[in-house]
C-alpha cells in the first residue's frame, strides 16, 4: 500500500522520530524563517507595502529561482503578505509579455526591477506554479494578480505549449516529457526534475494536459534513475536526457545544483512514496558523504566520488541536503546527518542566500510541514 502523504495526509517528523522535542522543533522552525526574511542577515527586502524581493546575496541580484523559492516558503508558512509581496514584484518585473519569452519570467534582475537576463531558467515557473496552486487553496483566490490558481494555469499552459501558435519554446522537451535546463536546450538539470509537483499538475492543472503531467511525473522517475550513479547516488550539476553528465562552464560533476536532486526525490517519497529505488538512492548519497567526508569538509565530486580539488560553494546546502534525504532514507546515517543538520547554523556571508534557502526547505520537511494543499472540493489525503 503506498504510504504517502498524498495518500494518507500524514506528514512524518523525521526530528520527533529521533527524539527532538516538538516545541523545540516548531521553534527552530519559525526562528529560521524569521531569520531569513526580517533579521540583519535576511534576503527578502520588502520594498512598499505589496512588494517585495528575494536576494541572491552572492551575485546581488533577484532570480526567479529564489523569487518562487520565496512563494513557497511563504505558502508553507502561512505568510500570505509576504507572498503576495513577493509575487507581485516578479509579476510586475520578471513576468514577459511580449516576444519570444512571452509568458515566462526573466531569470534574473537588479534589485531595481531592471533586466539582467532576458530567458526564463524552468525551475523558476515549475516553483511558481506549485506555490501559486498551494497558495489558491489555502488561501483562496482574489482579484488580478493574485488570482493564484489562474495565474498558475497560465503559467502551466505556457511552459508545455510554447511555439505551438506564437515565437519560443516550451520548458517541456515534448518528445520525453523531460525539463529543460532552458527553453532552447536539448540537455536537462536534475535537479529541475520535480515528479511530486507535476503529479499535482496533472490533478490542478488545465484539464488538457493531465496526462502530459501524469507522464513528465514517470519520466523525470525514470530520468533520476538514469542520472544518479549507482554507487555514488550522485549526479551531475547537468545532464543529458540520457543522464549521463554533460560539460557546462567546466562543470560535469556534483556541485551546487545537484545537491539539490536528492532532496527533492525524498520529498517526492514523502508526498508519493512511488518509487523505492529513490530510498535506496538517498541512503547511498548519505553514506557517501558520512563514510568519506567524516571532516565535514565538502569538497566538489566527480559523480562516482573522486574528489575534485575545489571546495564546495555551498558546504550548508550540502549538509541540509543530505539530512532532507532522511525523507527517503532507512539507513544507518539518519541521525548522523539530521543530527548534523540540527547543529549547523544558517549561514550567515555573502554566499548565504542558496545555503539557507535549502536549509529551510530542509527544515519544511524534517518537521512535517512542507505539506501539499488542495481545494476543498479535492481534500488532502
Amino acid at each position: 500500500m503506498n504510504q504517502g502523504a498524498f495518500y494518507t495526509g500524514r506528514y512524518r517528523s523525521v526530528f520527533e522520530e529521533l527524539g527532538y522535542d516538538k516545541e523545540a522543533v516548531q521553534k527552530r522552525l519559525e526562528d529560521t524563517f524569521n531569520e531569513m526574511f526580517f533579521s540583519d542577515t535576511r534576503i527578502f527586502e520588502a520594498v512598499s507595502d505589496d512588494m517585495g524581493y528575494i536576494t541572491d546575496t552572492g551575485n546581488d541580484d533577484a532570480r526567479s529561482e529564489g523569487m518562487s523559492y520565496g512563494m513557497m516558503f511563504c505558502v508553507q508558512m502561512d505568510k500570505k503578505k509576504e507572498f503576495d509581496q513577493i509575487w507581485n514584484w516578479a509579476k510586475t518585473y520578471m513576468y514577459q509579455t511580449d516576444g519570444q519569452y512571452k509568458g515566462y519570467f526573466s531569470w534574473s534582475h537588479n534589485l531595481d526591477g531592471s533586466r539582467r537576463a532576458e530567458g526564463p531558467a524552468p525551475d523558476g515557473e515549475e516553483y511558481f506554479a506549485m506555490a501559486l496552486l498551494f497558495a489558491s487553496a489555502r488561501w483562496g483566490d482574489g482579484e488580478a494578480p493574485y488570482d493564484y490558481s489562474r495565474q498558475a494555469k497560465e503559467i502551466l499552459h505556457t511552459c508545455v505549449h510554447k511555439g505551438e501558435n506564437e515565437s519560443g519554446c516550451p520548458m517541456w522537451d515534448p518528445r520525453n516529457r523531460q525539463i529543460k535546463f532552458i527553453p532552447e536546450a536539448d540537455y536537462t538539470d536534475p535537479s529541475y526534475h520535480l515528479p511530486h509537483f507535476y503529479e499535482l499538475f496533472s490533478l490542478l492543472g488545465n484539464p488538457e494536459d493531465r496526462v502530459f503531467w501524469k507522464r513528465a511525473a514517470q519520466a523525470s522517475r525514470d530520468f533520476l534513475h538514469l542520472a544518479c550513479h549507482p554507487e555514488t547516488g550522485l549526479c551531475a550539476e547537468y545532464t543529458e536526457y540520457d543522464g549521463s553528465p554533460r560539460l557546462m562552464f567546466g562543470k560535469d560533476y556534483y556541485f551546487s545544483d545537484a545537491y539539490r536532486t536528492v532532496a527533492n526525490m525524498s520529498l517526492d517519497t514523502s508526498w508519493f512514496d512511488a518509487d523505492g529505488w529513490q530510498k535506496e538512492n538517498a541512503e547511498k548519497v548519505q553514506a557517501f558523504f558520512c563514510k568519506n567526508v567524516p571532516d565535514r569538509n565538502y569538497k566538489t565530486y566527480a559523480v562516482n566520488g573522486v574528489v575534485i580539488e575545489q571546495p564546495a560553494m555551498h558546504p550548508v546546502a550540502v549538509i541540509a541536503t543530505n539530512a532532507m534525504a532522511s525523507l527517503a532514507s532507512g539507513g544507518k546515517y539518519v541521525k548522523e546527518c539530521v543530527d548534523l543538520f540540527w547543529n549547523t547554523p544558517l549561514r550567515k556571508d555573502k554566499r548565504r542566500y542558496y545555503d539557507n534557502c535549502l536549509y529551510l526547505f530542509a527544515m519544511l520537511a524534517l518537521s512535517g510541514n512542507y505539506r501539499i494543499y488542495l481545494p476543498e472540493q479535492i481534500g488532502n489525503g
